[in-house]
């Protein structure tokens, strides 16, 4: 069995679709039909349901994804430790994220772990919120995860690198546009737009903590999967949100941005792992983060713990 064949399966298998498959690895359609088959006759079963307008898995072809996969990450990193040499650190760290609290930092981070670690591949995946992460660090799914407190979870170790500071974002035209500051409480009234409730985002629990103090349950009558489009409907007069300070690059029209009205909450933006987990590159990464995100030395007065 050629790693080539294995490539074209797991390629065929994302697309579901030969001729995309084909083009993502710069092959004849025909030439790539023929290695499937050469695999199929090879393994004495049938990867694929395919007619002249659809492209399945068959039930050995799903059982077979993973293991594939498998086999084709397992021989990328022989090839760089060879490449690397004895001592050179080679390994594959997953890094979820999501939102703007990963903006900034995570582009730096890859940057250094490319220039200081290059036989270390960081696998990016994105929405991924920090609920969702620091679950999938737990599970093992992800090895760091981008996050906010309040952390709860047990088993996980985490890294503070930033306090973002919470602001309300109001449409344009809304009756407190040109107020310096917000009090929470003359927004009882108002329709919110946030994140689903279902997927872990810390800004959209902040949003409900910080409404029930201010003495209201949020009227969140629209959800969105990510701060651009939330604050695109909120630009669009749809209603008003919370979110966090390092969203303020973005500058729609029709959206202004306002401070919260006496003592600003903050929330801290952290990466967690697994706690005892002392793999060679995770670690090596760790020592990255620690030097090129350190924590800051001001802690604000008030954080949503």
């Amino acid at each position: 069995m050629e790693l080539r064949s294995l490539k074209g399966f797991v390629m065929v298998a994302e697309e579901l679709h030969f001729g995309r498959a084909a083009e993502r690895l710069h092959m004849a359609q025909p030439q790539l039909s023929q290695q499937i088959k050469a695999l199929e006759k090879e393994l004495h079963v049938k990867l694929f349901e395919r007619n002249t307008r659809s492209v399945t898995l068959t039930e050995a072809g799903e059982a077979f994804l993973d293991p594939a996969r498998t086999v084709l990450i397992d021989a990328e990193l022989a090839m760089r430790a060879a490449i690397m040499g004895r001592a050179g650190i080679v390994g594959r760290i997953k890094v979820g994220y999501a939102g703007a609290s990963s903006r900034e930092a995570l582009p730096i981070l890859a940057r250094a772990v490319r220039a200081e670690q290059p036989g270390i591949e960081l696998v990016l995946l994105g929405q991924i919120y920090g609920g969702a992460a620091v679950r999938k660090v737990v599970s093992g799914e992800l090895d760091i995860g981008f996050a906010r407190f309040p952390i709860t979870n047990e088993g996980v170790s985490t890294h503070i690198y930033e306090y973002e500071r919470l602001v309300v974002a109001l449409p344009s035209d809304h009756r407190l546009a040109n107020e310096a500051s917000i009090d929470l409480r003359d927004l009882a009234e108002d329709r919110f737009v946030s994140f689903p409730g279902t997927l872990g985002s810390t800004i959209r629990d902040a949003t409900v903590h910080l409404a029930l103090q201010a003495g209201f349950v949020p009227r969140i009558l629209q959800e969105a999967p990510d701060s651009y489009t939330i604050l695109g409907l909120v630009a669009a007069g749809v209603g008003v949100t919370i979110t966090a300070s390092s969203v303020q690059h973005v500058n729609f029209p029709g959206l202004v941005y306002k401070e919260i009205r006496g003592k600003v909450p903050h929330l801290a933006a952290a990466l967690v792992w697994r706690q005892g987990d002392n793999a060679r590159d995770l670690q090596a990464v760790l020592n990255i983060v620690r030097r090129t995100m350190p924590q800051p030395l001001a802690v604000p007065d008030y954080i949503i713990h």
